[in-house]
């Protein structure tokens, strides 16, 4: 299979549509083509290819250009009869034959040859470099990936690490009795942490968001809104600092949150244990 590859893309397909190789050259493609069907389908590709490039860039000639042109084909063209004047010529004469000068016409079929080669292989280092610049996304993309991976990883070691943080695990309610999710709180820092990846909740609708909240002296504090979603599911999230609660828990809320926690859509709760 490399060898067919290694064929095709050897540019000995196109000089072969155009007529250029040898005979040994003809044969060697003409026996692939017979052997390989994908030899055959790319022999194909270049034929259509190099039409299609004759006819979108085909230039419509002057009338007097035209003319010009055809006389001089006719003229190159000619066989070495000899032209003679009218009537018979004498006995002594000799008529000499003079060659048609087909330098220029081949010269210049030559260049037409080249240059639609040239652009075939123009053409084919475009598409490989186009194939090249899909591949450095893909890795760039892969690479954010990571970078973003490690960066949580990191920022989640260093909160479990913090010997101040507290880490809570809040249970579900009769709402959502599988739910649950991890709070970790810093009482020096008053820093609340909430685990994205350790969140058993399931995804919100674009009308409503989760509401963080905590009791403090007996009365609810808003601590933020979040989303539970698959784009928002990997770092640590930092919410409103809270000195001293008593509970955490998180409530289902029209988008932007709430003055006030709807009770009856509370989701998940934990107390603080001091």
């Amino acid at each position: 299979m490399e060898d067919v590859k290694a064929f095709i893309e050897s540019g000995i397909l196109e000089l072969y549509v155009l007529g250029d190789v040898s005979p040994t050259e003809k044969q060697q493609v003409e026996a692939m083509v017979q052997k390989h069907p994908a030899v055959k389908a790319e022999l194909s590709e270049v034929e259509k290819a190099l039409e299609s490039y004759a006819f979108a860039n085909a230039v419509e000639p002057l009338e007097n250009q035209r003319n010009r042109i055809l006389n001089s084909l006719v003229t190159n063209l000619a066989d070495d009869a000899t032209f003679t004047k009218k009537g018979a010529a004498a006995d002594n004469v000799v008529i000499m034959k003079t060659p048609a000068n087909n330098f220029y016409k081949y010269a210049f079929a030559a260049s037409v040859a080249l240059l639609i080669g040239s652009l075939v292989a123009l053409f084919n280092v475009y598409d490989k470099l186009q194939k090249s610049n899909l591949q450095l996304v893909v890795m760039t993309t892969q690479n954010q990936h990571i970078s973003k991976t490690v960066g949580y990883m990191n920022e989640a070691l260093g909160v479990f690490r913090d010997t101040t943080f507290k880490v809570l695990k809040l249970k579900g309610t009769k709402n959502l009795p599988s739910g649950g999710m991890t709070v970790a709180w810093s009482p020096v820092k008053k820093k609340v942490m909430i685990d994205m990846t350790a969140l058993n909740m399931p995804e919100n609708d674009q009308e409503h968001q989760y509401q963080l909240w905590a009791i403090v002296a007996g009365k609810p504090v808003d601590l933020g809104v979040f989303d539970k979603s698959t784009a928002d599911s990997s770092n640590m999230k930092q919410m409103k600092s809270v000195a001293a609660p008593t509970v955490f828990a998180v409530t289902l809320e029209p988008r932007g949150g709430s003055v006030n926690p709807t009770m009856d859509k509370m989701m998940v709760a934990g107390a603080v244990n001091l």
